[in-house]
């Protein structure tokens, strides 16, 4: 165990103290415990933030052209053959 020093403001200690209490195990335990699942819901969308991500996703999957994947191959095709050739600006 590593000791460490923490100030909090008067609110926030006194929840620490009553949830301490209510659960019977020392305030340390309580913010080791706190702390576990703070860092456990860090890497976790928020509800609003998934459902964003999904009003995007049903918003863009019906713009995705329905087209052959040999036209689409043949559309990159022209896009790199022009590339190479320098695109627009080359000839001009």
């Amino acid at each position: 165990m590593v000791k460490m020093t923490f100030t909090l403001d008067a609110e926030t200690a006194a929840a620490l103290r009553r949830s301490a209490e209510r659960t019977s195990k020392p305030q340390s335990a309580v913010v080791r415990e706190a702390i576990a699942e703070y860092a456990a819901r860090l890497g976790r969308l928020a509800e609003s933030e998934r459902r964003a991500m999904l009003k995007a996703f049903d918003d863009l999957v019906p713009r995705i052209p329905k087209r052959p994947a040999r036209t689409a191959d043949a559309e990159l095709r022209a896009i790199r053959l022009a590339r190479r050739g320098g695109g627009r600006r080359s000839g001009a």
